[in-house]
């Protein structure tokens, strides 16, 4: 048995980000790794738009990544700890696009292992060495440098091992041009190990241990170890040498420790917390992650909180030894699995769950009336500081970037009987969970539409001159007249464009450098820029029945299979060759490539007629007009475009014949650039209508638009095709389209409205519809009949609405009797204004409760448009966990919604107090649920 699998969509949660100059440019980028998906994207500084310029599938988990450079280097490596048992380090190359491997060194087995390194990663700051280890007992140190032809080298693994001993976190230290530092958060287990009573457990100190690399010796050594006070979980690297002081924070509970080796003491401040929290005051506070910005001045470092508020963090030194630390809030995101300040002054932050987001850092915080804390202010032990949350200041949102991650359930099903299946499926937690609905299909983001007098059956765009960025002119072709239209601030008609508006157009461009071109059924019609009109007529009773035209050359055909070909002078003139091409059937459809560059003409016409064929006509001077080769077709064909596509710089681009049938399926053929012969033929059934082609750009490159009973986009992005359908309605003729605010887009008819569309997110297999729902969402069922689902949501540490009033009311009153005589006025005031504040929780979070409190909530919602169509919400602390419906035999024609609820459960060891089954009866429309019992 052979399995075949196809990944419909990538993984969207990022758990490693990383930022540097990895092009050799000066822009910077990011590095990202989505479990098995290595990507680089870059967020476009004028636009702030986030493009991904490569993916690539490492087949392994990604465990750990790290930028760094050579002292003196130019360009940043990317360092890759997987499970593989290998470091990897991966340069990008620009010119190819894709990743190339410098250095691959094995030094254990595959899998993620406790004892194999790879989940730490670290670097010294000047680029000299790389530290990676594992959760427990290894660390090996790489040495870095480069040989005479200035590539890069890696040194044979140098051991740094300690048995008995878990690491929570590693980071290079900057010492300058000293011997490489390396801090680790160590616990030693070897007395527990050895300890049956469990006491040891009770006493287990954390270290913080110090490594040095001998460069001279060639060789690691544990330079000092030091017990910590409380529990750490994560180190920052303090800039050193010219920058700043050197050292590390450490981020325990509660508290940020400032420390370095010799005279200096410890600098100790505590993590500031919200002021009136809801949260359970019994609770830690722990820095999930964390962002260093330095320039040539000044550095400063940010942290978030796990309720998502980020601090900013100063040090204030005297010569080399630090005095103080400040700690400021600066503004509240979403808990971030990594966090990355860009010189552009953006920051990216990689959310847990949920979207990712880039923000522009609008100010640093420096000048606004936000209090300060800091290090030397008196403080009780045990006590901190509070601040009160408020929506961004400092930060404005630029660009999303959407994930699913975590998918807790999913339906694959037509629920909004659109001929094709959608997913429907429930992600997030908390208070930013959601109900997505997936269509396949890229999306749409429609620019404008407008009507139009009467429904045309054409349209194209022409620009004025050749060097023109954006187009000047829309025009529209009806049944009996042409419409031309000027592009500006607003789209207005036109009357001296020099196009002959009585009469339908069957094709119109830009000729030449500077001249426009009309074709109609009676003749042809050449604009030149000085307005001068050269018309030709088609003879006798005969009419142009289809056409084809690029830069220099025009193509013909007239009623009776005839093709008439006319090619540009060096005065601009078109000019007719003196022979025409009988056919032995009528002309169904033409194609005619572009002009290759650093030439005057192309050299295939391609022809349809209607004995179901296409053949290659040369157009080459020495065998102009003579057949090179031709295709037999199973149905009629409908249009036809040769496009060259495919390739970069180092590989080239192919010719294709693309051929549309009036069965609804799209033929896409090589077409051999020198030969004309055609190869390799790849077929697609597109929809129920016959295919039209219309030649596009996108993102610089060519891209075709296919229209049928649903409009495709066939484009290469990221080394590969894609054929995706687009999420709009049916599109019946479209052109590409080139404004300021619309530099990439398409402009189409639709009955009688003129539509402007632009495509943003290539690359995407599916365009998402978000509901928000209030839990994290645990298990979805499908009501068949009405197609409304039924949802159970629970959250552990949480609150019910009913218990936040509670506690918010007695929270309100303890304001007030704890106020002295004098202030109960105040007091009052201010537990007024408390109870009233209602801050959104998708922004700032759900408050924590304490733990084995849980809250649920039985929804019934309507998942095509979001509509909530009952809320059920259990009591404090009974936490549902499955759902069904189910139909009882002496009930045959009643549905009931049975759902399972835990009372207090604790989740270690796991037990609970009792358990519920709630009963509900829901209607035959399935829009109402209605409680039996419980």
């Amino acid at each position: 048995m052979h399995l075949y699998n196809l990944t419909l969509q990538k993984p969207t949660a990022i758990n490693q980000a990383v930022h540097g100059s990895f092009a050799g440019t000066r822009q910077q980028e990011i590095c990202v790794g989505r479990g098995k998906v290595l990507e680089l994207l870059r967020p476009d500084p004028n636009t702030g738009k986030v493009h991904t310029l490569v993916s690539h599938e490492v087949f392994g988990i990604i465990r750990s990544l790290l930028a760094f450079r050579l002292t003196g280097g130019t360009k940043d490596y990317i360092v890759v700890g997987s499970d593989a048992g290998r470091i990897v380090v991966l340069e990008y190359n620009p010119t190819k696009n894709c990743f190339e491997r410098v250095h691959q060194e094995t030094f254990g087995k595959t899998g993620c292992r406790r004892v194999i390194p790879g989940q730490y990663l670290a670097v010294d700051p000047k680029g000299r060495a790389i530290l990676i280890g594992a959760s427990e007992k290894q660390k090996l140190v790489y040495i870095m440098n480069r040989d005479a032809a200035a590539n890069l080298t890696i040194s044979s693994p140098l051991e740094a091992h300690k048995g008995y001993s878990i690491c929570f976190s590693v980071v290079g230290i900057d010492v300058g041009f000293e011997n490489p530092t390396f801090a680790c958060l160590e616990v030693d287990y070897e007395d527990v190990d050895n300890d049956p009573t469990g006491e040891a457990m009770k006493k287990v100190q954390q270290t913080l241990t110090f490594y040095e690399l001998d460069l001279g010796l060639n060789h690691v050594v544990r330079k000092y170890a030091e017990p910590l006070d409380e529990m750490g979980n994560n180190l920052i690297s303090v800039p050193g040498g010219q920058d700043g002081p050197s050292g590390v924070i450490v981020c325990c509970e509660n508290y940020l420790i400032y420390k370095n080796l010799g005279d200096q003491p410890d600098i100790r401040c505590p993590i500031p917390r919200r002021r009136n929290d809801l949260d359970d005051p019994e609770r830690g506070m722990l820095i999930v992650c964390s962002a260093t910005h330095k320039t040539k001045s000044m550095f400063f470092f940010l942290v978030q909180s796990e309720q998502g508020d980020i601090f900013k963090i100063t040090l204030e030194t005297d010569e080399d030894i630090v005095t103080e630390m400040k700690i400021k809030y600066f503004d509240t995101v979403p808990p971030a699995n990594a966090m990355c300040i860009l010189k552009t002054g953006f920051l990216f932050i990689a959310s847990e769950f949920g979207n990712h987001y880039l923000y522009q850092i609008a100010r640093l915080g420096d000048d606004d009336d936000e209090p300060e804390f800091s290090s030397r202010m008196p403080l009780e032990e045990g006590e901190t500081f509070f601040f009160a949350p408020r929506p961004l200041q400092n930060l404005s949102l630029v660009d999303e970037l959407e994930s699913l991650a975590p998918v807790l359930a999913s339906h694959v099903g037509d629920l909004a009987n659109e001929d094709a299946p959608q997913i429907y499926a429930a992600c997030g937690r908390g208070p930013r969970s959601s109900v997505k609905v997936l269509r396949h299909g890229l999306e749409v983001t429609e620019m404008a539409v407008s009507e139009l007098p009467g429904n045309p059956n054409a349209v194209w765009t022409v620009r004025r001159s050749v060097d023109d960025e954006y187009d000047a002119h829309i025009v529209v072709s009806f049944v009996n007249a042409t419409l031309v239209l000027s592009i500006g601030e607003t789209v207005e008609e036109v009357t001296d464009s020099g196009f002959l508006g009585t009469t339908p157009t069957l094709a119109c461009s830009l000729i030449g450098d500077d001249a426009l071109l009309q074709i109609y059924p009676d003749g042809i019609r050449h604009i030149r820029s000085d307005r001068r009109v050269n018309e030709w007529k088609a003879p006798g009773k005969r009419s142009i029945v289809k056409c084809a035209i690029n830069q220099r050359q025009v193509a013909i055909a007239l009623s009776g299979g005839e093709i008439v070909y006319f090619e540009l002078d060096a005065t601009g003139q078109l000019n007719e060759y003196t022979e025409r091409k009988e056919l032995s059937s009528e002309v169904v459809c033409m194609g005619l490539s572009e002009v290759p560059q650093g030439e005057l003409r192309a050299r295939f016409l391609a022809v349809g007629l209607a004995d179901r064929t296409v053949r290659i006509i040369s157009l080459d001077p020495q065998d102009c007009l003579a057949p090179l080769s031709m295709q037999a077709l199973p149905a009629d064909s409908e249009s036809l475009a040769i496009v060259e596509m495919g390739g970069d710089e180092t590989t080239g681009s192919a010719l294709f014949l693309n051929i549309g049938l009036q069965n609804g399926v799209l033929l896409r053929t090589v077409l051999d650039h020198l030969t004309g012969d055609l190869s390799d033929t790849r077929t697609r059934y597109l929809g129920t209508r016959p295919v039209k082609l219309f030649k596009v750009k996108m993102q610089g490159k060519n891209a075709l638009l296919a229209t049928s009973s649903r409009a495709w986009l066939l484009y290469f992005y990221q080394n590969r095709f894609h054929l995706t359908p687009l999420s709009y309605d049916t599109l019946e003729y479209a052109a590409g389209f080139a404004s300021e605010q619309c530099p990439e887009g398409v402009v189409a008819i639709a009955a009688n409205t003129l539509r402007i569309l632009a495509l943003e997110k290539l690359g995407a297999v599916f365009n998402q519809m978000t509901h928000p729902l209030t839990r994290t969402p645990r298990r979805m069922i499908v009501h068949q009949q009405s197609g409304n689902v039924i949802l159970i949501e629970t959250d552990h540490n949480a609150y019910t609405d009913e218990t936040k009033q509670q506690r918010r009311q007695q929270m309100a009153e303890e304001m007030v009797e704890l106020a002295g005589e004098d202030e109960q006025e105040l007091a009052a005031e201010m537990a007024a204004q408390f109870l009233q504040e209602n801050l959104s929780e998708k922004e700032f979070n759900a408050p924590r409760a304490a733990y084995g409190m849980w809250a649920s909530v039985v929804r019934l919602m309507n998942p095509v448009n979001g509509n909530k169509l009952q809320d059920f919400p259990l009591p404090q602390n009974e936490a549902a966990f499955c759902v069904a419906i189910v139909t009882f035999a002496n009930q045959p024609d009643a549905q009931f919604v049975l759902v399972g609820a835990a009372n207090r459960l604790k989740l270690r060891p796991r037990q609970c107090s009792g358990g519920y089954v709630y009963t509900f009866l829901l209607s035959t429309q399935g829009d109402h649920m209605d409680l039996i019992h419980k």
